[in-house]
């Protein structure tokens, strides 16, 4: 037999047995979701499944760079800048990662700043975090450039060495800088609204959420946080490896 629960009323509530008991105890699971938005969820469950389709990409990297028998490009050697007459190492894949990293903290911010209803500062900061993805975008755009204009890299064929360095290459970096696109254009809109005073004014619509609530600023925090985290793994696998 399954224990009465309580109700708010403090009185017993007789529990369903059997499968239509499981069924109503996952159905009706209040401690995890109470009070939980529903696009916060949302956000989650899409981040989860996001999670598996970048470890299968620097899984499949990771296998395809210790198999090959063809010699593998030194990335410190490829994504070298001459400047000044010196070849620096990674010196630009660094600077990207400085800023999208600082760029969590801007989204920190902001997201600090929706919670006290702050609406100025807060588009002042989910701007900032759009700037610094869009520059972002823009740095990883000319790595591109350099790569196929300078060094002939395409994603079937490579003049350094093992042709699948090009497959991998723009197929994780694309792949993650597209979600750093479309978080930068999120960001605009939801920075837009916050600024005319859409989440105030509980004035619903898309990327509002409920009526008078910030929560889509924090919804959109857990998105670029990922996004950041995501490209440290990245820098670390295929950048360092």
């Amino acid at each position: 037999m399954t224990e009465p629960a309580l109700a708010s009323t403090g009185q017993a509530v007789p529990l369903a047995e059997g499968l239509q008991g499981i069924v109503a105890d996952w159905s009706s699971d209040q401690r995890a979701f109470k009070n939980v938005p529903w696009g916060k969820a949302m956000m989650w469950i899409f981040l989860l499944s996001d999670t598996f389709i970048f470890s299968s990409f620097l899984i499949s990297y990771m296998t395809v760079r210790i198999s090959t028998t063809v010699p593998w490009p030194n990335p410190s050697e490829v994504f070298a800048l001459t400047i000044g007459g010196k070849s620096i190492p990674l010196i630009l894949i660094a600077i990207m990662t400085f800023i999208l990293i600082s760029s969590s903290g801007t989204m920190v911010l902001a997201v600090n700043y929706g919670y006290r209803r702050d609406r100025v500062k807060t588009f002042i900061f989910l701007l900032l975090t759009a700037a610094l993805g869009a520059t972002f975008v823009g740095m990883q755009a000319f790595e591109w450039t350099k790569l196929i204009v300078e060094e002939g890299v395409r994603p079937w064929a490579n003049p350094m060495g093992a042709a699948q360095f090009g497959s991998s290459f723009f197929m994780i970096t694309g792949f993650h800088g597209t979600h750093v696109t479309i978080g930068v254009i999120f960001l605009i809109i939801v920075a837009i609204k916050v600024l005319r005073g859409d989440l105030d004014n509980q004035r619903p619509g898309f990327l509002t959420g409920r009526k008078g609530s910030y929560e889509i600023v924090e919804t959109m925090g857990l998105y670029w946080h990922f996004v950041d985290l995501v490209w440290v793994f990245i820098f670390a696998v295929f950048y360092l490896w």
